[in-house]
């Protein structure tokens, strides 16, 4: 008895109705147990004759026995509580707690509050409502301060009904007196009631306290991608002008060079004529020096014999159209403006180039080769990632998906809206066409690679020569030869876009599309021409750091 006793709370050995622990429970039809004058006091109230908690009623009033076993239980249970109250620590009452109405001098802490006697009790003054039949009635709770709010104000009687027209606490005296015809019900049921209500509140705020959790990650998050786009961008602005900086410096380095090479042209040129005319003057003044020396001496045939010498000057230069004239400078600064206006302007397209090539990388899709639609010649990796063409055509259903007069294929993946981009290596391979194509196309005959026939693309011939395939066909100039291309689509933008992926460079655009049904990525290696052509196209993942 004992140890089921101890399997079941304080509450379920309490009376719903008188709400203190069972005297002489019984037990209804229905299940529920009651103390035997608590439900006979409640049916005699009532002119109905039905459960307090489920609300079953009876045709005539039940024959009511104490439940023997349960009875045991709850003697149990009481015999239990007075040993625990007994030995629990008798503890001095803090601010804040609900002290003993009895105590005089210290006021210890109370343990209950009985709703009857409206007071608080301490574990020596509670004992008396543990031990005496009279006070086991009383209906006990956790202590709690003013009590006198349990009590109806107008009878002076415990709040034991709720009435649920005016919704409010009443005592027993107030059905018949001032709540006539109003609905009723015991206080414990109207507890319970609204306790799942607020159970439910409860669960409620903790949704919603959820989702507004999640909703601060998500702003959180938003934060750290603002934060890395913002670090991103400070990074990429710090590259472009550190490379336009570059650009303007060396431009001006350039002219720095320009005028001083031109500086010192000039000064050469002037320092030669200076050492010239200072070698003339050397030899002047040796001449003059010999003239005044013959001049003096008294050797009649000495001077006669050197006259001819001396009177005639040393070979010198006729000076006076020699002249130093100072470089010109016009037009040195103004062209080195254009020259690097020039520069700046292909570095800043180089710049956006790679700017745009990494805006469209971000819709990159993950394309792979639908072997449905590949022409029986074409051979496909287990990966559908690489496509070439074999010489053997396959044995294979000639469905209406599939290729049967050129060697094409198309991606599984398709765009209906939004954006889309995928790589692809082309590089070893002389030949080749690439692009989008619309659902509908012609896969069995002769087909014509132009827009209105739904095909947007590019290709190689040659080696050499690319094409954007318009109507008509537009050459494409390329500075180097094409090693991986990159395809993007903006399906209501009606743009079509092919990419120089390594010198991030667009290709070409086909713009003021109508796109009206799905897109599929479109592949063609080409015949392999004999080995020449080999080398598969291949799609590659896109590299978003570039």
């Amino acid at each position: 008895m004992s140890a089921v006793s101890c399997l079941l709370s304080e509450d379920q050995f309490r009376c719903s109705i008188c709400l203190d622990v069972f005297t002489d429970p019984v037990s209804t039809p229905c299940g529920h147990n009651f103390c035997k004058n608590c439900i006979t006091k409640h049916w005699s109230t009532y002119y109905k004759c039905q459960c307090p908690l489920c609300n079953e009623a009876f045709a005539t009033r039940p024959d009511l026995r104490v439940n023997t076993l349960f009875s045991e239980m709850v003697a149990q249970f009481k015999q239990s509580a007075q040993q625990k109250t007994s030995s629990s620590e008798q503890q001095e009452s803090k601010p804040g707690e609900v002290p003993c109405d009895v105590c005089t001098g210290t006021k210890l802490k109370a343990l209950k509050s009985c709703l009857v006697c409206l007071a608080s009790y301490c574990e020596t003054h509670l004992e008396p409502h543990v031990t005496a039949s009279r006070l086991r009635k009383h209906q006990l709770i956790d202590p709690v301060k003013n009590l006198e709010d349990r009590m109806c104000a107008k009878h002076d009687k415990p709040l034991e009904l709720f009435c649920k027209t005016d919704q409010m606490c009443v005592c027993t005296h107030c059905p018949a007196l001032d709540h006539k015809t109003h609905r009723f019900v015991p206080l414990i049921v109207e507890y319970e009631g609204k306790k799942v209500e607020l159970e439910k509140t409860e669960a409620e705020i903790q949704q919603m306290i959820q989702k507004r959790q999640l909703k601060i990650q998500v702003f959180k998050n938003s934060v750290k991608r603002i934060k890395e786009n913002a670090h991103m961008e400070v990074a990429e602005s710090v590259r472009v002008f550190t490379s336009l900086k570059k650009s303007v410096d060396r431009g001006l380095n350039e002219l720095i060079k320009t005028i001083e090479a031109k500086q010192k042209t000039t000064q050469k040129q002037a320092e030669a004529f200076i050492k010239e005319l200072e070698r003339e003057i050397s030899e002047l003044k040796k001449r003059s020096a010999e003239v005044v020396q013959v001049s003096l001496s008294e050797d009649h045939v000495h001077l006669l014999q050197s006259f001819p010498y001396l009177i005639a000057a040393p070979p010198t230069k006729d000076w006076t159209k020699v002249s130093v004239h100072p470089p010109s400078y016009e037009g040195t600064v103004v062209g080195a403006l254009h020259r690097l206006e020039e520069t700046l302007r292909g570095e800043m397209k180089k710049l956006f180039d790679e700017a745009e090539l990494k805006r469209v990388q971000k819709f990159a899709v993950d394309v792979t080769l639908d072997p449905d639609t590949a022409h029986p010649e074409l051979l496909l990796s287990d990966d559908g990632k690489r496509v070439k063409h074999g010489n053997v055509k396959k044995n294979l259903p000639d469905n209406p998906e599939r290729f049967s007069h050129y060697n094409f294929v198309l991606g599984k993946q398709s765009v209906s809206s939004g954006r889309f981009y995928f790589e692809v290596q082309v590089k070893r391979k002389p030949k080749w066409n690439l692009g989008v194509v619309r659902e509908s196309i012609n896969r069995k005959g002769l087909i014509t690679m132009i827009p209105e026939d739904g095909y947007w693309t590019i290709w190689l011939r040659n080696g050499h020569e690319y094409k954007a395939l318009a109507n008509p066909s537009v050459p494409l100039s390329l500075k180097s030869q094409l090693q991986k291309v990159g395809v993007f689509v903006d399906y209501e933008e009606g743009l079509v876009s092919f990419y120089d992926v390594d010198a991030a460079a667009l290709i070409y655009s086909f713009t003021g599309c109508s796109f009206k049904e799905k897109l599929f990525p479109f592949f063609s290696p080409c015949r392999n021409d004999g080995g020449q052509n080999i080398a598969p196209l291949i799609i590659c993942p896109v590299n978003q750091t570039v």
